[in-house]
């Protein structure tokens, strides 16, 4: 079993930063993505950012120039830098995993940190 592990989150103004941060420990055999999902109340789940072992990211328009994502492969951990914050990226920032050498693909999922920004 794989076990995600999140921290960073909290209480920030608009227009600050912060740093989410996720490592991935267990029986890891190889996680060839890393990323990081958010759902805002009464909202859906929304893609923040994605990257893969060969660094190849992707982000939602939302967040393109504000937030970066970046991973450690070494020791198996993603981080995501959000700068510029607005009270619409006010959300649960939920990691996740996904290691395709198994068939079917196995996700794995943090248990998720709470990012809100006040106005």
């Amino acid at each position: 079993q794989v076990q995600l592990v999140e921290s960073g989150g909290g209480l920030v103004q608009a227009g600050g930063s912060l740093r989410l941060s996720c490592a991935a420990s267990g029986s890891i055999r190889s996680i060839n993505v890393m990323g990081w999902y958010r759902q805002a109340p009464g909202k859906q789940q929304e893609l923040v950012a994605s990257i893969t072992t060969s660094r190849i990211t992707n982000y939602a328009d939302s967040v393109k120039g504000r937030f970066t994502i970046s991973r450690d492969n070494a020791k198996n951990t993603v981080y995501l830098q959000m700068n510029n914050l607005n009270p619409e990226d006010t959300a649960v920032y939920s990691c996740y995993a996904v290691d395709t050498t198994y068939s079917p693909t196995r996700n794995y999922w943090g248990q998720g940190t709470q990012v809100t920004v006040s106005s």
